[in-house]
Protein backbone atom coordinates (compact mmCIF):
# COMPACT_ATOMS: atom_id res chain seq x y z
CA UNK A 1 0.00 0.00 0.00
CA UNK A 2 1.16 3.51 -0.72
CA UNK A 3 1.89 5.73 2.25
CA UNK A 4 -0.48 8.61 2.92
CA UNK A 5 1.04 11.35 5.03
CA UNK A 6 0.86 15.09 5.41
CA UNK A 7 3.56 17.24 6.96
CA UNK A 8 3.88 20.88 7.87
CA UNK A 9 6.86 22.94 8.98
CA UNK A 10 6.43 25.85 11.37
CA UNK A 11 9.68 27.87 11.32
CA UNK A 12 8.47 30.25 14.03
CA UNK A 13 7.98 27.42 16.52
CA UNK A 14 10.92 25.40 15.27
CA UNK A 15 8.89 22.22 15.00
CA UNK A 16 8.10 19.67 12.35
CA UNK A 17 4.54 18.39 12.65
CA UNK A 18 3.59 15.04 11.16
CA UNK A 19 -0.15 14.68 11.22
CA UNK A 20 -2.46 12.06 9.87
CA UNK A 21 -5.28 12.21 7.37
CA UNK A 22 -7.19 8.99 7.03
CA UNK A 23 -6.76 7.05 3.76
CA UNK A 24 -9.47 5.19 1.94
CA UNK A 25 -7.69 1.84 2.23
CA UNK A 26 -5.82 0.01 4.95
CA UNK A 27 -2.26 1.29 5.18
CA UNK A 28 0.88 1.31 7.27
CA UNK A 29 1.67 4.97 7.87
CA UNK A 30 5.30 6.04 8.05
CA UNK A 31 5.98 9.13 10.19
CA UNK A 32 9.32 10.82 9.83
CA UNK A 33 10.47 13.40 12.37
CA UNK A 34 13.13 15.84 11.18
CA UNK A 35 15.46 18.13 13.14
CA UNK A 36 15.14 21.85 12.49
CA UNK A 37 17.95 24.33 12.54
CA UNK A 38 17.17 28.04 12.25
CA UNK A 39 13.68 27.15 11.13
CA UNK A 40 14.92 24.84 8.30
CA UNK A 41 14.98 21.05 8.23
CA UNK A 42 18.37 19.36 8.29
CA UNK A 43 19.16 16.17 6.42
CA UNK A 44 19.42 14.08 9.58
CA UNK A 45 16.46 11.81 10.19
CA UNK A 46 15.73 11.50 13.88
CA UNK A 47 12.81 9.10 14.12
CA UNK A 48 10.83 6.95 11.79
CA UNK A 49 7.83 5.04 13.06
CA UNK A 50 4.88 3.21 11.59
CA UNK A 51 1.31 3.11 12.79
CA UNK A 52 -1.89 1.66 11.42
CA UNK A 53 -4.55 4.16 10.45
CA UNK A 54 -8.27 3.40 10.25
CA UNK A 55 -9.63 2.45 6.88
CA UNK A 56 -12.94 2.86 5.14
CA UNK A 57 -12.58 -0.18 2.89
CA UNK A 58 -13.95 -2.58 3.61
CA UNK A 59 -16.52 -0.33 5.28
CA UNK A 60 -17.71 -1.45 8.70
CA UNK A 61 -21.16 -2.94 8.79
CA UNK A 62 -23.80 -0.59 10.02
CA UNK A 63 -24.83 -1.69 13.51
CA UNK A 64 -28.37 -2.93 13.89
CA UNK A 65 -30.64 -0.41 15.64
CA UNK A 66 -30.10 -0.55 19.38
CA UNK A 67 -27.30 -3.13 19.08
CA UNK A 68 -24.04 -1.27 18.96
CA UNK A 69 -20.67 -2.80 19.71
CA UNK A 70 -20.15 -0.77 22.87
CA UNK A 71 -18.49 -2.82 25.57
CA UNK A 72 -19.13 -1.24 28.96
CA UNK A 73 -16.17 -0.42 31.17
CA UNK A 74 -15.68 -1.95 34.60
CA UNK A 75 -17.94 -0.87 37.44
CA UNK A 76 -15.02 0.87 39.12
CA UNK A 77 -14.32 2.93 36.00
CA UNK A 78 -17.98 3.85 35.70
CA UNK A 79 -18.06 4.84 39.35
CA UNK A 80 -15.02 7.09 38.91
CA UNK A 81 -16.74 8.80 35.96
CA UNK A 82 -19.99 9.11 37.90
CA UNK A 83 -18.32 10.53 40.99
CA UNK A 84 -16.77 13.36 39.03
CA UNK A 85 -15.65 16.81 40.15
CA UNK A 86 -19.27 18.00 40.08
CA UNK A 87 -20.32 15.53 42.76
CA UNK A 88 -17.08 15.98 44.68
CA UNK A 89 -17.55 19.74 44.90
CA UNK A 90 -21.20 19.27 45.85
CA UNK A 91 -20.19 16.76 48.54
CA UNK A 92 -17.62 19.13 50.04
CA UNK A 93 -20.05 22.05 50.17
CA UNK A 94 -22.90 20.02 51.65
CA UNK A 95 -20.61 18.29 54.17
CA UNK A 96 -19.20 21.53 55.59
CA UNK A 97 -22.66 23.10 55.79
CA UNK A 98 -24.11 19.99 57.42
CA UNK A 99 -21.41 20.04 60.08
CA UNK A 100 -22.08 23.74 60.71
CA UNK A 101 -25.83 23.13 61.04
CA UNK A 102 -25.22 20.22 63.41
CA UNK A 103 -22.90 22.28 65.62
CA UNK A 104 -25.39 25.15 65.60
CA UNK A 105 -28.27 22.82 66.40
CA UNK A 106 -26.36 21.38 69.37
CA UNK A 107 -25.53 24.95 70.42
CA UNK A 108 -21.82 24.11 70.29
CA UNK A 109 -21.17 26.87 67.76
CA UNK A 110 -23.13 29.95 68.78
CA UNK A 111 -22.44 32.25 65.82
CA UNK A 112 -24.66 30.40 63.29
CA UNK A 113 -27.59 30.49 65.70
CA UNK A 114 -27.32 34.28 65.84
CA UNK A 115 -26.65 34.72 62.10
CA UNK A 116 -28.65 31.89 60.56
CA UNK A 117 -30.08 34.22 57.92
CA UNK A 118 -26.57 35.14 56.79
CA UNK A 119 -25.65 31.48 56.29
CA UNK A 120 -28.86 30.85 54.35
CA UNK A 121 -28.67 33.88 52.07
CA UNK A 122 -24.88 33.58 51.76
CA UNK A 123 -25.18 30.05 50.37
CA UNK A 124 -27.88 31.14 47.93
CA UNK A 125 -25.69 34.05 46.80
CA UNK A 126 -22.76 31.73 46.05
CA UNK A 127 -25.11 29.37 44.18
CA UNK A 128 -26.16 32.26 41.93
CA UNK A 129 -22.63 33.65 41.61
CA UNK A 130 -21.01 30.50 40.18
CA UNK A 131 -23.74 30.28 37.52
CA UNK A 132 -23.31 33.89 36.44
CA UNK A 133 -21.90 34.45 32.95
CA UNK A 134 -19.69 37.38 33.94
CA UNK A 135 -18.17 35.61 36.92
CA UNK A 136 -17.64 32.47 34.84
CA UNK A 137 -15.87 34.40 32.09
CA UNK A 138 -13.66 36.03 34.73
CA UNK A 139 -12.69 32.63 36.16
CA UNK A 140 -11.92 31.15 32.74
CA UNK A 141 -9.88 34.21 31.73
CA UNK A 142 -7.90 34.09 34.99
CA UNK A 143 -7.14 30.37 34.76
CA UNK A 144 -6.28 30.49 31.04
CA UNK A 145 -3.97 33.44 31.61
CA UNK A 146 -2.14 32.03 34.61
CA UNK A 147 -1.79 28.34 33.70
CA UNK A 148 -1.64 28.13 29.90
CA UNK A 149 0.72 25.38 28.75
CA UNK A 150 3.56 25.89 31.27
CA UNK A 151 2.00 24.22 34.31
CA UNK A 152 2.23 20.43 34.83
CA UNK A 153 -0.48 18.59 32.93
CA UNK A 154 -2.25 17.37 36.07
CA UNK A 155 -2.71 20.96 37.26
CA UNK A 156 -4.14 22.04 33.90
CA UNK A 157 -6.49 19.05 33.87
CA UNK A 158 -7.60 19.90 37.40
CA UNK A 159 -8.31 23.48 36.32
CA UNK A 160 -10.46 22.32 33.41
CA UNK A 161 -12.30 19.80 35.57
CA UNK A 162 -13.05 22.36 38.28
CA UNK A 163 -14.28 25.00 35.83
CA UNK A 164 -16.43 22.51 33.95
CA UNK A 165 -18.04 21.24 37.15
CA UNK A 166 -18.73 24.51 38.98
CA UNK A 167 -22.34 23.36 38.92
CA UNK A 168 -21.44 21.15 41.88
CA UNK A 169 -20.92 24.29 43.97
CA UNK A 170 -24.17 25.72 42.57
CA UNK A 171 -26.18 22.65 43.58
CA UNK A 172 -24.39 22.21 46.91
CA UNK A 173 -24.85 25.82 47.99
CA UNK A 174 -28.48 25.95 46.85
CA UNK A 175 -29.30 22.79 48.82
CA UNK A 176 -27.35 24.06 51.83
CA UNK A 177 -29.06 27.45 51.69
CA UNK A 178 -32.41 25.64 51.75
CA UNK A 179 -31.25 23.61 54.77
CA UNK A 180 -30.25 26.80 56.59
CA UNK A 181 -33.68 28.29 55.82
CA UNK A 182 -35.30 25.24 57.42
CA UNK A 183 -33.04 25.66 60.45
CA UNK A 184 -33.95 29.35 60.61
CA UNK A 185 -37.65 28.47 60.53
CA UNK A 186 -37.18 25.97 63.35
CA UNK A 187 -35.56 28.67 65.49
CA UNK A 188 -38.33 31.16 64.67
CA UNK A 189 -41.04 28.64 65.58
CA UNK A 190 -39.19 27.82 68.76
CA UNK A 191 -39.11 31.50 69.75
CA UNK A 192 -42.40 32.49 68.10
CA UNK A 193 -43.57 34.32 71.22
CA UNK A 194 -40.83 36.89 70.58
CA UNK A 195 -40.92 36.88 66.75
CA UNK A 196 -43.47 38.79 64.72
CA UNK A 197 -45.99 36.70 62.76
CA UNK A 198 -45.06 38.50 59.52
CA UNK A 199 -41.47 37.24 59.83
CA UNK A 200 -42.70 33.71 60.39
CA UNK A 201 -45.04 33.90 57.39
CA UNK A 202 -42.34 35.26 55.04
CA UNK A 203 -39.94 32.60 56.27
CA UNK A 204 -42.41 29.91 55.21
CA UNK A 205 -43.07 31.58 51.83
CA UNK A 206 -39.35 31.95 51.12
CA UNK A 207 -38.57 28.36 52.08
CA UNK A 208 -41.39 26.93 49.94
CA UNK A 209 -40.38 29.06 46.92
CA UNK A 210 -36.74 27.99 47.22
CA UNK A 211 -37.79 24.34 47.60
CA UNK A 212 -39.85 24.36 44.39
CA UNK A 213 -37.06 26.19 42.56
CA UNK A 214 -34.59 23.46 43.58
CA UNK A 215 -36.91 20.55 42.79
CA UNK A 216 -37.66 21.94 39.31
CA UNK A 217 -33.93 21.76 38.53
CA UNK A 218 -33.61 18.02 39.22
CA UNK A 219 -31.90 16.38 36.20
CA UNK A 220 -34.90 14.24 35.22
CA UNK A 221 -37.24 17.24 35.12
CA UNK A 222 -34.69 19.48 33.42
CA UNK A 223 -33.81 16.97 30.69
CA UNK A 224 -37.30 15.60 29.99
CA UNK A 225 -39.48 18.65 30.66
CA UNK A 226 -37.30 21.62 29.77
CA UNK A 227 -40.11 24.17 29.65
CA UNK A 228 -41.39 23.09 33.07
CA UNK A 229 -37.88 23.40 34.49
CA UNK A 230 -37.28 26.80 32.91
CA UNK A 231 -40.62 28.29 33.91
CA UNK A 232 -40.48 27.17 37.53
CA UNK A 233 -36.74 27.62 38.06
CA UNK A 234 -36.73 31.13 36.60
CA UNK A 235 -39.98 32.65 37.80
CA UNK A 236 -40.06 30.95 41.18
CA UNK A 237 -36.38 31.83 41.47
CA UNK A 238 -37.32 35.48 41.04
CA UNK A 239 -40.17 34.98 43.51
CA UNK A 240 -37.66 33.48 45.95
CA UNK A 241 -35.45 36.54 45.54
CA UNK A 242 -38.31 38.90 46.28
CA UNK A 243 -39.43 36.82 49.27
CA UNK A 244 -35.83 36.70 50.53
CA UNK A 245 -35.61 40.49 50.41
CA UNK A 246 -38.82 40.85 52.45
CA UNK A 247 -37.69 38.14 54.87
CA UNK A 248 -34.30 39.81 55.34
CA UNK A 249 -35.68 43.32 55.76
CA UNK A 250 -38.36 42.21 58.22
CA UNK A 251 -35.90 40.18 60.26
CA UNK A 252 -33.27 42.92 60.36
CA UNK A 253 -35.80 45.66 61.16
CA UNK A 254 -37.55 43.96 64.03
CA UNK A 255 -36.23 44.56 67.54
CA UNK A 256 -36.72 41.40 69.60
CA UNK A 257 -36.09 43.30 72.84
CA UNK A 258 -38.77 45.98 72.37
CA UNK A 259 -41.00 43.97 69.98
CA UNK A 260 -41.15 46.96 67.66
CA UNK A 261 -40.22 47.85 64.05
CA UNK A 262 -37.36 50.18 63.26
CA UNK A 263 -36.82 49.98 59.46
CA UNK A 264 -34.89 53.25 59.30
CA UNK A 265 -32.12 52.33 61.66
CA UNK A 266 -28.59 51.99 60.30
CA UNK A 267 -28.42 48.57 61.95
CA UNK A 268 -30.02 47.04 58.82
CA UNK A 269 -26.93 47.91 56.78
CA UNK A 270 -24.71 46.11 59.27
CA UNK A 271 -26.29 42.71 58.70
CA UNK A 272 -24.46 40.34 56.37
CA UNK A 273 -27.65 38.91 54.91
CA UNK A 274 -28.58 42.38 53.59
CA UNK A 275 -25.38 42.55 51.51
CA UNK A 276 -25.73 38.94 50.40
CA UNK A 277 -29.21 39.82 49.13
CA UNK A 278 -27.69 42.76 47.21
CA UNK A 279 -25.18 40.34 45.68
CA UNK A 280 -27.94 37.89 44.68
CA UNK A 281 -29.93 40.66 43.01
CA UNK A 282 -26.91 42.04 41.15
CA UNK A 283 -25.78 38.73 39.66
CA UNK A 284 -29.30 37.69 38.71
CA UNK A 285 -29.82 41.03 36.94
CA UNK A 286 -26.52 41.18 35.00
CA UNK A 287 -27.40 38.61 32.27
CA UNK A 288 -30.84 40.15 31.72
CA UNK A 289 -29.41 43.64 31.42
CA UNK A 290 -27.39 42.41 28.42
CA UNK A 291 -30.37 40.75 26.69
CA UNK A 292 -31.06 42.17 23.23
CA UNK A 293 -33.19 41.44 20.17
CA UNK A 294 -30.74 41.09 17.29
CA UNK A 295 -30.80 40.47 13.57
CA UNK A 296 -30.26 36.89 12.44
CA UNK A 297 -30.00 35.12 9.09
CA UNK A 298 -31.20 31.52 9.01
CA UNK A 299 -29.78 29.01 6.54
CA UNK A 300 -31.66 25.71 6.24
CA UNK A 301 -29.40 23.24 4.44
CA UNK A 302 -31.68 20.31 5.34
CA UNK A 303 -34.86 19.62 7.33
CA UNK A 304 -32.65 18.41 10.20
CA UNK A 305 -30.57 21.55 10.77
CA UNK A 306 -30.84 25.32 10.93
CA UNK A 307 -27.65 27.39 10.78
CA UNK A 308 -28.05 30.81 12.41
CA UNK A 309 -25.76 33.65 11.36
CA UNK A 310 -25.13 36.63 13.67
CA UNK A 311 -22.96 39.71 13.36
CA UNK A 312 -19.55 40.05 15.13
CA UNK A 313 -16.84 37.51 15.81
CA UNK A 314 -16.22 35.59 19.03
CA UNK A 315 -13.38 33.90 20.82
CA UNK A 316 -13.50 30.12 20.86
CA UNK A 317 -15.18 28.08 23.58
CA UNK A 318 -18.26 30.26 24.10
CA UNK A 319 -21.95 29.35 24.05
CA UNK A 320 -24.99 31.51 23.30
CA UNK A 321 -28.50 31.47 24.73
CA UNK A 322 -31.24 32.37 22.26
CA UNK A 323 -35.03 32.65 22.37
CA UNK A 324 -37.98 33.97 20.42
CA UNK A 325 -39.20 35.58 23.64
CA UNK A 326 -37.49 38.11 25.88
CA UNK A 327 -37.86 36.02 29.04
CA UNK A 328 -38.92 32.47 28.11
CA UNK A 329 -37.53 29.33 26.52
CA UNK A 330 -33.84 30.13 26.21
CA UNK A 331 -31.70 27.42 24.62
CA UNK A 332 -27.90 27.16 24.62
CA UNK A 333 -25.83 26.41 21.52
CA UNK A 334 -22.11 26.35 20.84
CA UNK A 335 -20.74 29.32 18.89
CA UNK A 336 -18.75 28.83 15.70
CA UNK A 337 -16.51 31.76 14.81
CA UNK A 338 -13.26 32.39 12.98
CA UNK A 339 -12.11 34.69 15.79
CA UNK A 340 -12.80 38.00 17.45
CA UNK A 341 -11.83 39.77 14.22
CA UNK A 342 -14.50 37.96 12.17
CA UNK A 343 -17.62 39.67 10.89
CA UNK A 344 -19.97 36.84 11.83
CA UNK A 345 -20.53 33.91 14.16
CA UNK A 346 -22.79 30.91 13.68
CA UNK A 347 -24.96 28.50 15.67
CA UNK A 348 -25.86 24.98 14.54
CA UNK A 349 -29.36 24.15 15.75
CA UNK A 350 -30.36 20.52 15.26
CA UNK A 351 -34.08 19.92 14.96
CA UNK A 352 -35.21 18.14 18.13
CA UNK A 353 -37.93 20.01 20.04
CA UNK A 354 -40.58 22.60 19.28
CA UNK A 355 -38.15 25.53 19.48
CA UNK A 356 -35.64 24.16 16.97
CA UNK A 357 -38.43 22.92 14.67
CA UNK A 358 -39.79 26.47 14.56
CA UNK A 359 -36.40 27.73 13.36
CA UNK A 360 -36.78 25.53 10.26
CA UNK A 361 -40.53 25.86 9.72
CA UNK A 362 -40.74 29.57 10.51
CA UNK A 363 -37.26 31.15 10.34
CA UNK A 364 -37.04 34.40 12.35
CA UNK A 365 -35.46 37.62 11.09
CA UNK A 366 -34.65 38.70 14.66
CA UNK A 367 -34.11 36.73 17.83
CA UNK A 368 -33.46 37.42 21.50
CA UNK A 369 -30.02 36.65 22.88
CA UNK A 370 -27.79 37.58 25.78
CA UNK A 371 -24.88 39.62 24.51
CA UNK A 372 -22.83 38.36 27.44
CA UNK A 373 -21.93 34.82 26.35
CA UNK A 374 -20.95 32.12 28.80
CA UNK A 375 -17.81 30.00 28.62
CA UNK A 376 -17.84 26.25 28.05
CA UNK A 377 -15.20 23.62 28.67
CA UNK A 378 -13.64 24.27 25.23
CA UNK A 379 -12.59 27.69 26.46
CA UNK A 380 -9.83 25.97 28.44
CA UNK A 381 -8.32 24.53 25.24
CA UNK A 382 -5.67 27.26 25.44
CA UNK A 383 -4.27 25.48 28.50
CA UNK A 384 -3.02 22.59 26.36
CA UNK A 385 -0.22 22.24 23.84
CA UNK A 386 -2.17 19.84 21.60
CA UNK A 387 -5.61 18.31 21.82
CA UNK A 388 -8.37 16.42 20.04
CA UNK A 389 -11.95 17.63 19.64
CA UNK A 390 -14.38 14.74 19.12
CA UNK A 391 -17.99 15.48 18.21
CA UNK A 392 -21.00 13.87 16.61
CA UNK A 393 -23.75 15.54 14.59
CA UNK A 394 -24.66 19.02 15.78
CA UNK A 395 -22.03 18.74 18.50
CA UNK A 396 -19.76 20.32 15.90
CA UNK A 397 -21.20 23.68 17.00
CA UNK A 398 -19.38 23.49 20.32
CA UNK A 399 -16.18 22.09 18.80
CA UNK A 400 -15.35 23.78 15.53
CA UNK A 401 -14.23 27.18 16.85
CA UNK A 402 -11.50 25.57 18.93
CA UNK A 403 -10.03 23.85 15.87
CA UNK A 404 -10.43 26.90 13.63
CA UNK A 405 -8.75 29.28 16.07
CA UNK A 406 -5.96 26.95 17.20
CA UNK A 407 -3.66 24.99 14.87
CA UNK A 408 -2.86 22.63 17.73
CA UNK A 409 -6.27 20.98 17.83
CA UNK A 410 -7.44 18.02 15.73
CA UNK A 411 -11.10 17.55 14.77
CA UNK A 412 -12.90 14.21 14.64
CA UNK A 413 -16.48 14.73 13.44
CA UNK A 414 -18.81 11.75 13.08
CA UNK A 415 -22.09 12.30 11.29
CA UNK A 416 -24.37 11.23 8.48
CA UNK A 417 -24.15 12.84 5.05
CA UNK A 418 -22.46 15.85 6.65
CA UNK A 419 -21.94 17.97 3.53
CA UNK A 420 -25.61 17.79 2.57
CA UNK A 421 -27.04 17.90 6.09
CA UNK A 422 -25.05 20.89 7.39
CA UNK A 423 -24.62 22.84 4.19
CA UNK A 424 -21.91 24.85 2.43
CA UNK A 425 -21.39 27.43 5.18
CA UNK A 426 -20.22 24.91 7.76
CA UNK A 427 -18.29 22.82 5.22
CA UNK A 428 -16.62 25.99 3.93
CA UNK A 429 -15.44 26.95 7.41
CA UNK A 430 -13.86 23.52 7.87
CA UNK A 431 -12.10 23.38 4.53
CA UNK A 432 -10.92 27.00 4.62
CA UNK A 433 -9.31 26.79 8.05
CA UNK A 434 -8.44 23.13 8.61
CA UNK A 435 -6.05 21.31 6.34
CA UNK A 436 -6.80 17.63 5.62
CA UNK A 437 -4.03 16.73 8.07
CA UNK A 438 -6.05 18.26 10.94
CA UNK A 439 -9.39 16.55 10.68
CA UNK A 440 -11.22 13.28 10.15
CA UNK A 441 -14.77 13.67 8.88
CA UNK A 442 -16.44 10.29 9.25
CA UNK A 443 -19.57 10.10 7.11
CA UNK A 444 -21.46 7.10 8.49
CA UNK A 445 -23.80 7.05 5.50
CA UNK A 446 -20.97 6.92 2.96
CA UNK A 447 -18.84 4.50 5.00
CA UNK A 448 -21.71 2.19 5.91
CA UNK A 449 -21.82 2.83 9.66
CA UNK A 450 -20.15 4.49 12.59
CA UNK A 451 -16.45 3.85 13.18
CA UNK A 452 -14.70 2.05 16.00
CA UNK A 453 -14.61 5.35 17.85
CA UNK A 454 -12.14 4.37 20.54
CA UNK A 455 -9.70 2.93 18.02
CA UNK A 456 -9.92 6.17 16.10
CA UNK A 457 -9.41 8.27 19.23
CA UNK A 458 -6.50 6.18 20.55
CA UNK A 459 -4.58 6.22 17.28
CA UNK A 460 -5.17 9.92 16.72
CA UNK A 461 -4.19 10.65 20.33
CA UNK A 462 -0.86 8.86 19.79
CA UNK A 463 -0.02 10.26 16.34
CA UNK A 464 -1.17 13.81 17.15
CA UNK A 465 0.76 13.73 20.42
CA UNK A 466 -2.28 15.15 22.20
CA UNK A 467 -2.59 15.99 25.88
CA UNK A 468 -6.37 15.89 26.21
CA UNK A 469 -9.60 14.96 24.44
CA UNK A 470 -12.78 17.07 24.53
CA UNK A 471 -16.05 15.32 23.58
CA UNK A 472 -19.43 16.66 22.48
CA UNK A 473 -21.88 13.87 21.70
CA UNK A 474 -25.21 12.38 22.68
CA UNK A 475 -25.53 10.57 26.01
CA UNK A 476 -24.51 7.12 24.81
CA UNK A 477 -21.72 8.36 22.57
CA UNK A 478 -20.35 10.50 25.37
CA UNK A 479 -20.41 7.60 27.84
CA UNK A 480 -18.75 5.23 25.39
CA UNK A 481 -15.84 7.54 24.65
CA UNK A 482 -15.44 8.69 28.25
CA UNK A 483 -15.34 5.10 29.52
CA UNK A 484 -12.91 4.07 26.77
CA UNK A 485 -10.61 7.02 27.42
CA UNK A 486 -10.68 6.40 31.18
CA UNK A 487 -9.62 2.79 30.75
CA UNK A 488 -6.96 3.78 28.20
CA UNK A 489 -5.53 6.45 30.52
CA UNK A 490 -6.41 9.28 28.11
CA UNK A 491 -7.51 12.53 29.83
CA UNK A 492 -10.96 13.40 28.49
CA UNK A 493 -13.83 15.77 29.22
CA UNK A 494 -17.32 15.12 27.91
CA UNK A 495 -20.76 16.66 27.77
CA UNK A 496 -22.57 17.12 31.10
CA UNK A 497 -26.18 16.21 31.87
CA UNK A 498 -26.04 16.53 35.65
CA UNK A 499 -25.36 20.24 36.09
Amino acid sequence: MAEHTSSTIDPEKGTFDNVVSFPTTDARLSLTYVDLKDGKPTTDIVTKTEVTVPASAPAPKKPAPGKGTWKRASRWTRFLLWYNAYRKLCTVVVTFNSIAILLAGLDVWHYPRKSTGSFAVGNLWVAILVRNELFGRFLYLTVNTLFAKWAPLWIRLACTSTLQHLGGIHSGCASSGFAWLIFRLVLIFKDQKDEHKAILAMGVVTTVAVAITIVSAFPWIRNNHHNVFECHHRFLGWTSLGATWIFVMLGDSYDLGTHSWDPHRVQVLRHQDFWFAIGMTTFIAIPWITTRKVKVEVEIPSPKVAVLKFERGMQQGLLARISRSAVMEYHAFGIISEGTHAKYHYLICGVQGDFTKSLVNNPPSHIWTRQLKFAGVSNTSTLYKRGIRVCTGTGLGAALSTCIQSPNWYLIWIGSDQEKTFGPTISGLIHRHLGPERYCLWDSKQRGGRPDVMKLVKETYATWNAEVVFITSNYQGNQEIMEGCKEAGIPAFGTLWDF
